[in-house]
């Protein structure tokens, strides 16, 4: 067992593998459960709630631990983060951001809200609707931020792309500004999503 936790390829695996084990336990205990559109709609909302842990476990660790740490960090150990650490933060937290825009896409669509949702409820009233468009749009805000503000301005930040002595500290700038733009949406951005599963 010890093999396997020391490595983070063969965890997964495992937990995969575990997680397989008990749909089925699941299933032919008292399940019996058919392969329609409630099912697909449980799938792609499972696929959906585990790259939101992703994305914005790693939003947090990145505003709640990696930048505030950052100036603690003696100057001749920062290249570990910039070079090491921070690039792969980065890959994991853009996929995740992306994977769980088009997973919640997909679940509306299974479920028959997305373009009621979309339209924040517009001319059916103030409802579910209308949450769970407020935290679509603004997952989609965030995910625009990730991919088209954050993520350049990093790669200049910690010179994966060329660029001016000058233009670095700039681009580190607005990469944490709308970090933090993310951080300040993230919390009602969950609020309406749990508010439209749980309240209507």
């Amino acid at each position: 067992m010890v093999s396997i936790l020391q490595s983070l390829s063969k965890t997964i695996h495992l937990s995969i593998f575990l997680s397989i084990l008990l749909f089925i336990g699941l299933f032919f205990g008292g399940g019996d459960w058919a392969f329609d559109q409630l099912f697909w709609s449980w799938l792609f909302r499972y696929f959906h709630v585990l790259s939101g842990i992703m994305w914005i476990g790693l939003l947090w660790y990145l505003n709640f631990v990696q930048i505030p740490s950052m100036p603690k960090i003696p100057d001749d150990q920062k290249p570990a983060i910039g070079k090491v650490i921070a690039p792969a933060v980065l890959f994991w937290f853009r996929w995740a951001a992306l994977s769980t825009i088009i997973t919640g896409l997909i679940v509306a669509y299974l479920n028959g809200y997305v373009h009621q949702a979309l339209a924040l409820g517009f001319g059916i009233g103030i409802g579910k609707e209308t949450a769970i468009g407020v935290g679509m749009w603004l997952g989609i805000i965030m995910a625009i931020n990730v991919w088209f503000i954050i993520w350049p301005n990093q790669k200049k930040a910690l010179g994966i792309v060329e660029c001016s002595p000058e233009e670095k500290p700039k681009a580190a700038k607005t990469a944490m500004l709308t970090s933090r733009i993310n951080t300040l949406l993230s919390l009602p951005m969950l609020l309406s999503m749990v508010i439209a599963q749980n309240l209507y």
